[in-house]
């Protein structure tokens, strides 16, 4: 891996110096953004769609029909075991981003008042993550678990009940090339700065000791370390392919679990997304699940 080293020492409080490097992977070429047809079908750019059960989602704005994956197995039996039940039966569309994705699986939306701030809501449990990534991706029309954030939740588990379908927008690949650049930077510098943590002890007494050459003997030390032990997931030709054809939210790939894909009824997800919205995101009109029935 080449890599640039471009060193800036930061204070920690006023008792250390610690070390940061970034690394390069190359550079992007500046790019704007396509026009977007979204009237292709979810699955018009692949070539084999997963195996796994199909589900019928009826909606006050039409119908959806998703595919759950099988290699997702603990999402794919909640959502089973939950729609069985009857769980999702009039849950709101309660967060909805026009060129982002419609989000739902919130209880406490089915009775909400106009206004009421929704989001939290759940069965009461947890999913550990599945992020089968690369193979699942944030494509037009991906089905994915909602979750809180890293600070809250670094393992990544997803809500118990709510889920969102994307829609997003096109790229083109040098866009692509630069969110995938970014990407891995953020990965070596997250395992730089572990490392940097490990060593602190180590860095104040370089400091301390006004020692600049071992402070950068150290730095080289867990540069080589780094780039020994992370090794980034970059994007496959077929995410290339989809992104820059029908869409999608790149940026989220590999840090929530994707289970399933719309099969039939984007042009009703299309619907939602254009909502009229209020400042919290939620439909000013309600659009509601009405059920989801597996098929047999």
């Amino acid at each position: 891996m080449k890599r640039k080293t471009i060193i800036s020492l930061a204070s920690v409080g006023v008792v250390a110096l610690i070390a940061t490097a970034a690394f390069a992977t190359g550079s992007g070429t500046p790019g704007g953004q396509e026009p977007q047809n979204k009237e292709m079908n979810a699955v018009a750019a692949q070539s084999e769609i997963p195996a796994g059960p199909t589900l019928d989602v009826a909606t006050t704005a039409g119908n959806i029909k998703i595919r759950l994956y099988d290699d997702t197995p603990l999402h794919r039996d909640n959502f089973l075991k939950l729609a069985k039940e009857g769980y999702y039966d009039g849950v709101l569309f309660h967060r909805v981003i026009n060129d982002f994705m419609v989000q739902t699986g919130d209880p406490e939306s089915k009775e909400a008042p106009a206004g009421a701030m929704l989001g939290s809501g759940g069965p009461g449990y947890t999913i550990p993550a599945e992020i089968v990534y690369p193979n699942h991706y944030h494509k037009y029309g991906a089905l994915a678990a909602a979750r809180t954030g890293d600070e809250m939740n670094p393992e990544r588990k997803s809500s118990g009940s709510q889920f969102y379908i994307v829609t997003g927008k096109k790229y083109i690949p040098q866009q692509l090339s630069r969110m995938e650049e970014a990407s891995v930077q953020k990965q070596l510098q997250s395992y730089f700065m572990k490392l940097q943590m490990q060593h602190m002890d180590t860095i104040k007494q370089l400091r301390m000791a006004k020692d600049s050459v071992g402070l950068e003997n150290l730095r080289q030390e867990l540069i080589k370390e780094t780039e020994a032990n992370v090794h980034p997931v970059t994007m496959t030709e077929e995410q290339v392919r989809d992104y820059t054809t029908i869409g999608g939210t790149p940026h989220l790939d590999g840090q929530y679990t994707v289970f399933g894909e719309v099969l039939e009824g984007m042009d009703v997800v299309e619907k939602i997304q254009k909502a009229e919205t209020d400042g919290r995101d939620r439909p000013v009109e309600d659009i509601r699940i009405i059920s989801i029935k597996v098929e047999e």
